[in-house]
């Protein structure tokens, strides 16, 4: 009888502790929130205890309404509904993520899970040599790298002297003003040639000068109508084509310029790790034991290397405890925080007077951690390939990445290069190409009838033509010194 009721008092007590943790929003620590979901994955008719472990950042984990929210959460219940699991959430006792302390042991999610204290840690944890040693990772389901994040006032500077130059590339002003002097001297070039233009070389003068064709281009630049005006078919296709190009030219360098004026990403003194070594306007640092510290320490790269000793020798004040902590003092002082990529563009998304500067390094991804061993981290991987072709990956990073700034594309303003108006380039050539055709064509013609009446070649006249007009100057110079020994 007393074996029976201790087995009847056994169940009762199971029953009972199942439903305390199938509860939702219970608060045992006024600094700690515990969500309780439930309790149990199913695996071949055995009951396994599973806890989800996280810290409270924004987006990952949130506390709204006395309830748990945010990427990992719904991470977390994909990963649930595919692999059939529930699960108890509890927050990590020292808020930390997990590093080695000096006594030798892990702290944070690490240390919980080599202790036994939970199964899984879903959270923006990442994948390290060091933490693989000791515990075992899933394929990433988010993937980052270490930037700068900074404060655009403290980081702005005066536009340079000739900002002005800025919306197009240099290769573009170099393609610009070959297209310019070229153009220039198609149209002199083909005002000589054409008899439409110019009918008789020995007696009248050309209004295309060199000179004229320049101011002429340069005209059209300004869309402003400039003599000499074109009379023949050849010039005016030429003139046409140019014109066609500077007006679509100037559409691009104002809409590039005005892009670049609200962007400010040229007024970022600070665009690599190098530049915020050497300046010294900014102090800098990262959070206390992260692995983007022990990154900095590791490395051999110089620059990295100059970035921890400053942090080292400074760790009291420039190293942070949380990522909310580092994102307040980015705000409020003249501190700039070298952290997550990932988690600085949703600050840069959150608050708008933030940006990160362009270069990232050492790419990483967040996984999720397991103990060794564990049956858990193939299944676990397995899931995050499958939300990953299915797009539900990239809809969480939507969903919760999203912004309110108006200048969402920061970083990506850049100089128009020479490929963006490669077609605009082309149909110059185009032009150039028929209206130099046309000259031809109209002096073949005249060529022609002319070696009908004095019945010479055709090929002789148009020899005699085209030399006639090219040698223009040395056969006016010839004749103005034949005048002067005549009078004298």
């Amino acid at each position: 009888m007393d074996k029976g009721l201790h087995f009847k008092f056994c169940v009762i007590t199971t029953m009972l502790l199942l439903r305390e943790s199938s509860q939702t929003g219970e608060k045992n620590d006024p600094k700690m929130v515990t969500s309780s979901r439930s309790v149990a994955l199913q695996t071949g008719g055995a009951c396994h205890c599973v806890f989800f472990l996280n810290l409270q950042e924004d987006p990952y984990v949130m506390v709204r309404s006395a309830e748990l929210e945010g990427y990992c959460i719904d991470l977390l219940k994909a990963l649930a509904a595919t692999l059939r699991f529930r699960y108890k959430v509890k927050v990590v006792g020292d808020g930390q993520y997990g590093a080695v302390s000096s006594s030798g042991n892990w702290t944070g999610m690490i240390g919980e899970i080599l202790r036994q204290e939970a199964d899984i840690a879903v959270a923006p944890l990442t994948v390290t040599s060091a933490r693989e040693e000791v515990v075992s990772f899933t394929t990433p389901f988010l993937q980052t790298g270490i930037g700068i994040l900074l404060r655009k006032d403290t980081v702005s500077q005066e536009m340079s002297f000739f900002h002005f130059l800025s919306p197009f590339s240099k290769e573009t002003w170099t393609g610009l003003l070959f297209a310019y002097v070229l153009t220039c001297f198609c149209l002199f070039l083909v005002a000589r040639l054409s008899p439409c233009e110019w009918n008789e070389p020995k007696n009248e003068e050309n209004h295309f000068t060199f000179l004229n064709s320049l101011w002429f281009g340069a005209g059209a630049l300004a869309l402003q109508g400039v003599t000499p005006r074109p009379k023949a078919l050849s010039v005016r296709v030429i003139a046409a084509v140019w014109w066609l190009f500077t007006i679509a030219l100037l559409a691009a360098y104002i809409a590039n310029f005005t892009a670049l004026l609200s962007s400010g990403s040229e007024q970022l003194p600070i665009q690599t790790f190098e530049d915020l070594v050497k300046q010294r306007k900014l102090e800098f640092g990262t959070l206390d034991g992260s692995s983007t510290f022990y990154f900095f320490k590791n490395s051999k790269n110089p620059i990295h290397q100059m970035i921890y000793e400053y942090m080292d020798k400074r760790r009291d004040h420039v190293l942070v405890k949380t990522y909310q902590e580092a994102v307040q003092r980015v705000m409020e002082s003249n501190y700039a925080f070298i952290g997550e990529s990932i988690s600085q563009d949703l600050a840069a998304a959150r608050h708008c007077n933030l940006i990160r500067a362009p270069e990232v390094i050492g790419a990483r991804g967040f996984g999720i951690a397991t103990t060794q061993a564990s049956l858990w981290t193939k299944k676990l991987s397995i899931a995050v390939l499958k939300l990953r072709e299915s797009g539900d990956l990239d809809y969480l990073r939507n969903k919760w990445w999203e912004t309110s700034c108006l200048h969402k594309s920061r970083d990506r303003w850049s100089p128009l290069q020479p490929q963006a108006l490669g077609g605009l380039f082309l149909t110059l050539a185009i032009g150039l190409a028929l209206g130099v055709i046309a000259a031809v064509v109209e002096l073949s013609n005249k060529s022609r009838h002319a070696a009908g009446h004095v019945k010479k070649s055709c090929c002789s006249i148009f020899t005699e033509e085209m030399c006639a007009r090219l040698r223009i100057k040395e056969n006016t110079r010839q004749s103005q010194e034949t005048s002067g020994r005549a009078n004298a």
